[in-house]
Formats: structure tokens, sequence, C-alpha cells
């Protein structure tokens, strides 16, 4: 079974995309913040992750930047997930090592459409 670190400083946003990731066949493994999240990845990196654009602590630009420099850290299939929708903004997601962009609120085809996309599913 794949693992999917969900990122969102939302405890709703993070119990919604639980129920449809696991529903998509993915074990699942929750962070409030970037901090956090870049704790879990450094002890074990996940295959994919849904990330938050704005969280305390450590949001999810500085996080995808870090996790690009870490070992490993190129490996996990990184979909960011935020109200941000400006082109801007997906542009700089991209560059930082998104590998895909959804917008809030999202639902379950979304989801699964994007983590096809990239090859998660």
């Amino acid at each position: 079974m794949k693992n999917c670190l969900v990122v969102d400083d939302s405890s709703v946003i993070r119990k919604v995309a639980r129920r449809i990731l696991e529903d998509l066949s993915f074990e699942i493994s929750e962070a409030e913040d970037g901090m956090k999240a870049l704790d879990i990845c450094r002890k074990e990196m996940p295959e994919a992750i849904l990330l938050d654009w704005n969280m305390p602590v450590m949001d999810g630009l500085e996080f995808l930047a870090q996790l690009r420099r870490e070992p490993g850290g190129e490996k996990p299939k990184v979909v960011f997930c935020t109200t941000e929708n400006d082109v801007s903004h997906i542009a700089k997601a991209m560059r930082a090592g998104a590998d895909e962009y959804i917008m809030k609120p999202f639902d379950r085809e979304i989801v699964e459409a994007k983590f096809a996309e990239v090859g998660l599913i």
C-alpha cells in the first residue's frame, strides 16, 4: 500500500483528504504544519504528499524547498492543495518542485485525477 502524507493546518481538510485517499488505497499520515511534515519525511519518506500552502510554523512552499534537499526528498510526488489560485502562485509551486496543483475545495474526482496524472494510481 502506498503512503501519502497529508499536510494541512485544518483538521477538517485532513479528515476529508484522508477519507478520499484511503478509498484510493493509500495509507495516510498527517501533519498540521511543514515542520512536523519534514520530521515525518526524515523518518520515512512517503510516496505522495498532499500539501497545503498557508500554514503556521513552516508554510508549504518552505517545506517543499527543504523536502527536495533531503536525502530521498526528490522521490515523493507532491500535490499542492490551496486556495491560492493566481498563475504566479501555481508557477512558484511548480518551480519549487510540486508535481501537480489542486484548488480547495476539492472532491474525490479532482484528487483521483491529479494523483493519476502524476502516476500514483
